[in-house]
């Protein structure tokens, strides 16, 4: 059994049937919700069979039969219970109401709206009152400022993910108007643009002493989300308590957590307004800041659920391709496993979340105690070195970590550092027994002596 009942966010479908397109409408049309495929009408598994067959249906139909599109607005997932396999697709609330079933128009025959756990038509009068709402600043609306763009980065991101890269490559991603121009998406992701993307660094909890301001933009969104992430895990110390049988260990921060925000950062920015997110470190906390509140049908404790109503879904569903992005909804309850609900702030004109570091007297550093003829003694040397650690040797430890088969190139290309400057490090590292190289240069791997 499902433990959710069909309700106004939820609806269970025994097996695929010609009701797909009028159950989605109705979830775009409202606050979104959850279709259950392999599930009877009182919520009993019963299961499907060739799940990747029904899967490429479920998503030529949405695909094919519903206008606005609703790409980057549904996910499908393959679920086992037991023995049985069922598929949830989770539909985000649109942006672009009212959607209707093409083939049948913009009316109460092609309309509908979730109406507790029914799907009803929508009326004239709801239909014309949506359609006058309607937002004309969608992202694929608005024309690039630029008409000269290239999109190599995009292309390589796209190919390094294994998609194909063929002529209509552009068209297929939204970046194109009817017109043969390119639009203000197209803008975001081309490899040049005059969107600054920056990381500002102060040496205090206030914005009074900037010590640091880095700047990631005029580039492809992707490459400077891609960068934004790299800057906040390379500062992300690690602080150890050692003791004669124990070793605890905390980060700075959640990085996880820290990526969440980032991408929702460049995902719901309203980019029409030309105002970027911003990126901010103090010597005690992390603040991220989306331009844009809360959309207009959602409440801050739907919000705080997960609920999904992106704000520009073909941006959103660019970034799931590049799995930058993983199921619709998921990031604000990664959130939230790892801080309390007061990191958020809201306002009509941005949303703001927090992230308070972790303290170092929480888990202080002590010294190794080591072992040797039955004698308790402190390896110094070891310590000293631990202590004195460049952000850039600590990054390279924490990439090790990760990765112990991780090569010198590979952590350049990471920390968008040359080579040789990471030579040289790791040179110090080994001499300092902070790690060592076990084996050959090429099939060997790093050790992390303080393990």
């Amino acid at each position: 059994m499902l433990d959710v009942v069909e309700d106004s966010r939820n609806e269970f479908k025994e097996i695929l049937n010609d009701k797909l397109e009028k159950e989605v409408v109705g979830f775009l049309n409202s606050d979104g919700g959850n279709i259950y495929i392999g599930v009877n009408n009182k919520g009993k598994i019963v299961g499907v069979d060739d799940t990747d067959k029904i899967q490429l249906n479920i998503k030529n139909r949405i695909k094919d039969h519903i206008y606005p599109s609703a790409m980057g607005l549904f996910d499908i997932e393959v679920k086992s219970y037991s023995d049985k396999k069922y598929i949830q697709i989770i539909i985000a609330a649109g942006n672009e109401i009212p959607y209707y079933i093409k083939k049948n128009g913009m009316n109460p025959n092609g309309c509908f709206k979730r109406i507790g756990s029914s799907t009803e038509q929508m009326t004239e009068k709801q239909i014309e009152e949506s359609f006058s709402r309607r937002t004309r600043n969608s992202l694929k609306m608005i024309k690039s400022p630029n008409q000269r763009l290239s999109f190599s980065q995009l292309k390589i991101f796209y190919e390094e993910k294994g998609f194909e890269i063929n002529d209509n490559f552009l068209n297929q991603l939204g970046l194109i108007m009817e017109d043969g121009n390119y639009n203000y998406l197209a803008y975001l992701l081309a490899d040049d643009n005059d969107i600054p993307i920056q990381v500002a660094t102060y040496s205090g909890s206030d914005v009074y002493d900037l010590i640091e301001n880095e700047d990631y933009g005029y580039c492809s969104l992707i490459k400077s989300a891609k960068n934004v992430l790299n800057k906040f895990e390379q500062i992300n110390k690690t602080y150890t308590k050692i003791t004669y049988d124990d070793r605890k260990e905390v980060k700075m921060f959640d990085y996880d957590s820290i990526k969440e925000a980032v991408i929702n950062a460049f995902v719901h920015n309203l980019w029409e307004r030309e105002n970027p997110p911003k990126f901010e470190i103090f010597n005690n906390h992390i603040s991220i800041t989306s331009t844009g509140g809360l959309p207009l049908h959602m409440t801050k404790q739907d919000f705080l659920k997960g609920y999904s109503s992106p704000t520009h879904p073909e941006l959103m569903r660019i970034f799931k391709d590049l799995d930058l992005v993983e199921q619709l909804g998921t990031g604000i309850r990664r959130i939230l496993k790892n801080y309390d609900e007061s990191v958020y702030e809201f306002s009509d004109n941005f949303i703001r979340v927090n992230f308070k570091f972790r303290s170092s007297d929480d888990l202080p550093y002590t010294p190794r105690k080591v072992n040797s003829d039955n004698n308790i003694k402190i390896d110094m040397q070891n310590i000293e070195a631990s202590e004195s650690l460049s952000e850039t040797q600590k990054a390279i430890i924490n990439l090790i970590e990760d990765n112990n088969k991780i090569t010198q190139q590979e952590m350049a290309d990471k920390l968008s550092l040359n080579r040789s400057t990471i030579m040289r490090n790791l040179r110090y590292l080994k001499e300092n027994r902070i790690i060592e190289r076990v084996g050959s240069d090429r099939e060997g791997y790093w050790k992390n002596i303080e393990r």
